[in-house]
């Protein structure tokens, strides 16, 4: 599994790439659960920072897959 720090970059990331490529997207970003769980059980932690990574990677994927850009 990755580490928090690694997950943290991915997410940053996958972010950037909404922003940039798909900017109407935004607007979901805030409607997507990010749970805040305990720091003094790291495991969980991950597992929320990898599951929030996951639905935005999902988001992406199925919207690239339904709205293909032009020239692309």
């Amino acid at each position: 599994m990755k580490t928090e720090n690694e997950l943290n970059a991915d997410i940053l990331k996958i972010t950037v790439e909404i922003k940039q490529v798909y900017p109407e997207l935004v607007k979901y970003l805030n409607e997507m659960p990010v749970a805040i769980t305990d720091t003094n059980s790291p495991g969980v932690n991950t597992k929320a920072l990898a599951d929030y990574y996951d639905s935005l990677d999902t988001l992406v994927k199925d919207y690239a897959l339904s709205h293909k850009r032009e020239g692309k």
